[in-house]
């Protein structure tokens, strides 16, 4: 069964950004420590090591399986309502911005990765939607486990290609 897509893809000029929300309801804190704290990316991510205030971490994507971390700069952080990193993965640097939002009990995670190649962004769109679903089932007491990787790719790729 394939997903429907929730992202955004967003041209600008020859890149594109993928612009992703989700809404949980639960205090801005704790989504801040979903998307933050070791143990809590565990189950739906990965995990990271080090000390973030010397500006990166090492960061180890184990929902991919990955047995080597990489480095995951730190770029930006206002706990709880802001976080900004960059990760080089194989020569390609990707800028992920994570920013939340509380209102009437419900925190908003708005999601960007921005300055994509059109072809880039047909796999990357696919992939953080399949993350953000773990991360919801992560936080809602969901199966992560059943949250599938066939839904999501191909299945969502058209709706992030630029010509789609």
């Amino acid at each position: 069964m394939s997903k429907t897509p929730t992202g955004r893809l967003v041209p600008r000029g020859d890149l594109n950004d993928i612009v992703l929300t989700r809404e949980f309801h639960a205090p801005l804190a704790e989504v801040w420590a979903a998307i933050t704290e070791p143990e809590r990316l565990a189950p739906w991510i990965g995990t990271w090591s080090g000390d973030p205030a010397t500006g990166t971490v090492d960061f180890l994507m184990t929902a991919e399986g990955a047995t080597e971390p990489s480095a995951m700069e730190v770029l930006r952080c206002h706990a709880p309502t802001g976080l900004t990193v960059r990760q080089d993965l194989n020569g390609d640097a990707w800028t992920l911005y994570l920013d939340l939002e509380e209102e009437d009990g419900v925190t908003t995670l708005t999601f960007e990765q921005r300055d994509l190649t059109a072809e880039a962004a047909s796999d990357v769109g696919p992939g953080w939607e399949y993350y953000l679903d773990r991360l919801v089932a992560s936080e809602t007491g969901g199966d992560v486990g059943a949250v599938a990787w066939d839904d999501y790719y191909p299945a969502l790729k058209e709706h992030y290609t630029a010509e789609g």
